[in-house]
C-alpha cells in the first residue's frame, strides 16, 4: 500500500474548532481526518471496491432504507433548521432521493453496458465502442436551501457510477448536516463513503486536496472559489448556481392557475430556492389582477397570518434574514406581505411592484420570500429584458399561446426552461438539470448524473487483418498512396464515412 499524501502545510488549512455562527451548533472538521479520509476512499478505489454492480445496487438500496427508517429524524431536523414542514421534506427532499436512488438501481445494467458506435470499412471486423468507467473519489457539497437533496441525489450518481465520495452538506443547515454525518457510516460502506462538516470558507482548501471530481451546488460567489481552487489541480467540477430566474406571465393565460404555481414555487421552503422564479415580468394591464390573484393563493395556502402557518417556514439564518431584509426594504413598493420578525428570522410572504432594474432585489440572488412584479409592454420586450441579464438557471412562461411559449423556449438561453409550470423540470429524474453560463455548468438527475461521474472510454478493438489496405499510411510516403487516400477520403464525404482507409 502506497503511504499517504503529504499533509498540506498547517498555514493553508482552517482552524480545527470553529466559533459558533449566530447560535448555531458548531461544524468542525481536522485538517488530517479529511486527508486520512480522502487516502481511505482513494485505496477502497484503487482495489476495486466500487467496480462490481452487485455492490452499488447495495449501496443504493441503503441509501432508499436510510431515509425510510429515519423519516422522523430528517423531518426533525430540516424542521430545526428550516422550520421546514414535514410535508415539504418529505415530498422534495425525502421522497425525489428515493425516485433517484431507485431510478437509478433498475437502470444500473444498462447504464454499465458498453454502447457500440457504427464502424467503417477498414473498421469492419473490429469492434468501436464507448465504455463508461468510474472517475474516482469525487467530493460533493450540498448547499442550504435544499440540504438533504443537494448532498444525496448527486451521491446517487456517485454510487452508480461506481465512484467513492466524500460528502459536505452546508454548515448553515447543522442539524442535518450532523445527521447525515451520524447516518452514512452505518449504512454505506465505510471506506468508500464519507462526512465531512466544513465551513464554507474551508471548502476551497479541502478542494486542493485534489479530487477526481467536484460537484458543488450554491451561489456564484462561492462556486467561483471552488472553481478557482479545482483548476490548481486541474479537476473537473460541476457547478450548479442560482441566478435570476424570470417568469414571463403573458396576458392570454390562465391567470389564476399561473398564480398559483407561481406562488407555491416562490414561497415553498420560505422561497429558499436555487429554481423558484425570482422575478414575474408582465403586461401593465394584467398586473393589478396578477397581484391580486397571488395575494388570493397566499391567503390560501398559509392564512391570514403566515406566521402561525404550519406550512411556512423560516430563514435559516441571520445572515440570509438581514440580507434578505435589506433587499426587501431598499426596492419597489411592497403590495403584499413585508412583515418581519428578527428573532424568529420570520420574511412573511411579499410581493412587490414599481420595481426597477437598478433596484437591490434586481441586482442580487434572492434566496427567500420576496418576488418582485415588473411590467413589460410585450413579449419582444420581455425577451429582450431576460437576454440583457446573465442566463439564468430557469426560465419559466405562463401562456395559453404556444407560439409565445416557442419563442421565449427558444430565443432565450438558461439552464432549464418550463411553460406554464414552475420548479418541476428540476425535479423529474428523466430530465437533465443544470446551468450554462453563469448559472454554472454540467448537469445531473438520473442517467446524466451517471454521466457526470464517468469517463466515456472511447475503444477500439481491432485486428491485424486489412494490412494490405492500411499499408497506405506508412512512410516511405508516396505521392500514388496520398492520392489513393485522398480518393478514400473524397468517397467518405459521400458515404458518411464508410470508405475511411487508416
Amino acid at each position: 500500500m502506497s503511504s499517504p499524501p503529504p499533509s498540506p502545510s498547517p498555514a493553508k488549512w482552517f482552524k480545527a474548532l470553529r466559533r459558533t455562527r449566530l447560535g448555531e451548533p458548531c461544524l468542525k472538521i481536522y485538517p488530517l481526518e479529511c486527508v486520512d479520509l480522502l487516502r481511505r476512499a482513494r485505496v477502497a478505489f484503487q482495489v476495486g471496491r466500487t467496480l462490481k454492480e452487485g455492490f452499488r445496487l447495495a449501496q443504493l438500496e441503503a441509501v432508499v432504507q436510510m431515509l425510510e427508517e429515519h423519516e422522523c429524524d430528517f423531518v426533525d431536523a430540516l424542521g430545526r433548521d428550516l422550520h421546514k414542514p414535514k410535508f415539504e421534506t418529505v415530498v422534495s427532499e425525502l421522497i425525489l432521493v428515493k425516485n433517484e436512488a431507485l431510478y437509478a438501481n433498475n437502470n444500473l445494467k444498462k447504464w454499465m453496458q458498453p454502447q457500440y458506435v457504427e464502424r467503417n470499412l477498414s473498421t469492419t471486423l473490429d469492434e468501436c465502442l464507448m465504455v463508461s468507467e468510474p472517475l474516482g473519489v469525487v467530493f460533493i457539497m450540498g448547499n442550504w436551501c435544499s440540504p438533504v437533496q443537494t448532498c444525496l441525489v448527486p451521491l446517487v450518481g456517485a454510487i452508480a457510477a461506481g465512484n467513492c465520495a466524500i460528502l459536505s452538506p452546508s454548515e448553515c443547515t447543522a442539524h442535518t448536516a450532523e445527521l447525515l454525518h451520524r447516518l452514512i457510516p452505518f449504512y454505506l460502506d465505510n471506506e468508500c463513503f464519507h462526512v465531512i462538516l466544513a465551513a464554507a470558507n474551508d471548502l476551497p482548501e479541502v478542494v486542493e486536496l485534489k479530487f477526481d471530481h467536484v460537484f458543488f451546488t450554491g451561489n456564484r460567489k462561492e462556486g467561483s472559489k471552488i472553481a478557482l481552487a479545482a483548476a490548481c489541480t486541474l479537476t473537473p467540477v460541476t457547478l450548479i448556481l442560482g441566478g435570476k430566474n424570470p417568469c414571463y406571465v403573458d396576458q392570454h393565460c390562465d391567470i389564476a392557475t399561473a398564480a398559483q404555481r407561481i406562488a407555491w414555487a416562490r414561497f415553498h421552503n420560505a422561497g429558499q430556492s436555487l429554481a423558484a422564479p425570482d422575478y414575474i415580468l408582465c403586461h401593465a394591464d394584467i398586473q393589478a389582477r396578477l397581484v391580486q390573484a397571488l395575494k388570493c393563493c397566499l391567503n390560501q395556502f398559509y392564512g391570514s397570518d403566515p406566521r402561525e402557518s404550519r406550512s411556512y417556514g423560516r430563514m435559516v439564518n441571520l445572515e440570509i434574514f438581514n440580507r434578505t431584509r435589506s433587499m426587501l426594504w431598499r426596492s419597489g413598493k411592497v403590495a403584499v406581505g413585508g412583515q418581519v420578525i428578527e428573532a424568529e428570522k420570520y420574511i412573511a410572504p411579499t410581493i412587490l411592484t414599481e420595481v426597477v432594474e437598478s433596484d437591490p432585489i434586481m441586482q442580487q440572488d434572492v434566496f427567500g420570500p420576496v418576488v418582485p412584479v415588473l411590467t413589460v409592454n410585450n413579449m419582444d420586450e420581455a425577451i429582450v429584458f431576460i437576454n440583457k441579464q446573465e442566463k439564468p438557471l430557469c426560465v419559466y412562461a405562463f401562456s395559453k399561446n404556444n407560439e409565445v411559449i416557442s419563442r421565449l423556449m427558444s430565443e432565450t438561453s438558461s439552464g432549464s426552461f418550463c411553460s406554464n409550470d414552475s420548479v418541476l423540470q428540476s425535479l423529474m429524474v428523466a430530465l437533465p438539470f443544470g446551468g450554462v453560463g453563469a448559472s454554472g455548468m454540467g448537469s445531473y438527475h438520473g442517467r446524466y448524473s451517471f454521466d457526470t461521474f464517468s469517463h466515456r472510454k472511447s475503444c477500439l478493438l481491432r485486428g491485424t487483418r486489412f494490412e494490405c489496405v492500411t499499408y497506405l499510411r506508412y512512410p516511405p510516403y508516396e505521392d500514388r498512396n496520398l492520392s489513393l487516400m485522398s480518393w478514400a477520403c473524397t468517397l467518405s464525404q459521400k458515404s458518411q464515412g464508410w470508405c475511411q482507409i487508416l
